[in-house]
């Protein structure tokens, strides 16, 4: 039996995207699906696109380049952002998965799945880019002081942002807050 790849890639249960320079060159119903957008809205466009914010999109970008050099994969939970339909500027988790054509160019080319996490983790609380970005860190099961020197900042002020996190969760530990973080 021959294998359609292209059926394969079009109906695949989750978000798929062909990318070259962080920009969308394919995609398929499932990502358009998920960020509430059609295929004509995505392709071409930049993954910035999907971000709650510029500031993380690039971050993002520099913190997984090394990590795509070195191994071709990277993949987080991280909030991302719906783009249009009746959800649109709506945050949600997303579990993102990529691997690089090249690892001698990261970025240059590469297959990114996406899982729409929002069912079982939604996004409750109002939270600033860092937030997000500690938080989504903090249930990967980092301390203060990994989460600082991934992000470049020191670990008193990822400490901050957990007692932010916390108040704003109304979490009493920090196990606390990674169970109300993952119920939403």
């Amino acid at each position: 039996m021959d294998i359609d790849y292209r059926l394969a890639f079009d109906l695949a249960p989750v978000g798929l995207a062909l990318s070259r320079e962080r920009t969308m060159v394919d995609c398929n119903q499932a990502l358009c699906d998920m960020f509430g957008a059609t295929r004509e809205q995505l392709v071409g466009q930049s993954f910035q696109i999907l971000y709650p914010s510029a500031d993380e999109y690039e971050r993002l970008g520099a913190r997984m380049a090394p990590l795509l050099g070195r191994s071709g994969t990277y993949a987080d939970n991280r909030i991302m952002k719906r783009v249009g339909g009746r959800h649109a500027g709506e945050t949600f988790w997303c579990h993102v998965t990529g691997r690089a054509v090249d690892r001698s160019a990261p970025h240059a080319a590469g297959i990114w799945s996406f899982e729409d996490l929002s069912s079982h983790r939604p996004v409750r609380a109002e939270l600033t880019a860092r937030e997000r970005e500690v938080a989504a860190l903090i249930m990967d099961g980092l301390t203060s002081k990994q989460i600082g020197k991934l992000l470049a900042i020191s670990h008193r002020t990822v400490e901050v942002h957990r007692a932010r996190l916390m108040r704003k969760y109304q979490a009493h530990s920090t196990p606390d807050l990674v169970h109300r973080l993952m119920a939403g």
